[in-house]
């Protein structure tokens, strides 16, 4: 009998920027999807039919969220991007892992780069954590299964 995998265990990777393990451990990934874009065109000469044509594929955001980490070098990438104007693409890997830890499935982001940062609401009635968000353009993802 089949089981699907858990949500939960995951993990994401920018190979290119250097740092600890630590600073790549997210708790929430959100915009993994892809939608085929259309062009509706009605039929010449007949009022009760439209075609429908595909156009391009889009890609939403990718949204990652993980409890505030100070000084990281994702930061300083998001920073550089944000603030600066340094917009520097990198490829990003989410990888949905199995119960050995090992790669089920893989997306691989082409050309990501920060388009937005911040950090949850604080509130001193509150018992949580500190929670900062990033969310990425990229073109588009391959996925290996």
């Amino acid at each position: 009998m089949y089981t699907p995998p858990v949500g939960f265990h995951f993990r994401v990777e920018v190979p290119a920027l250097q740092g600890p393990a630590d600073e790549v451990r997210f708790t929430e990934v959100g915009g993994l999807a892809v939608e085929l874009s259309t062009e509706e065109v009605p039929e010449g000469g007949e009022n009760r039919f439209v075609q429908k044509y595909p156009g391009r594929s889009k890609y939403p955001e990718l949204t990652l969220k993980r409890g505030l980490l100070l000084r990281s070098a994702i930061w300083n990438w998001a920073r550089r991007a944000i603030e600066d104007l340094d917009v520097e693409p990198m490829d990003v890997q989410v990888q949905l892992l199995g119960p050995e830890h090992q790669a089920l499935m893989t997306w691989h982001l082409v050309q990501a780069y920060p388009t937005r940062w911040s950090v949850a609401d604080l509130n001193a009635s509150s018992n949580t954590v500190a929670v900062e968000s990033m969310q990425l353009y990229y073109q588009r993802f391959r996925l290996e299964a």
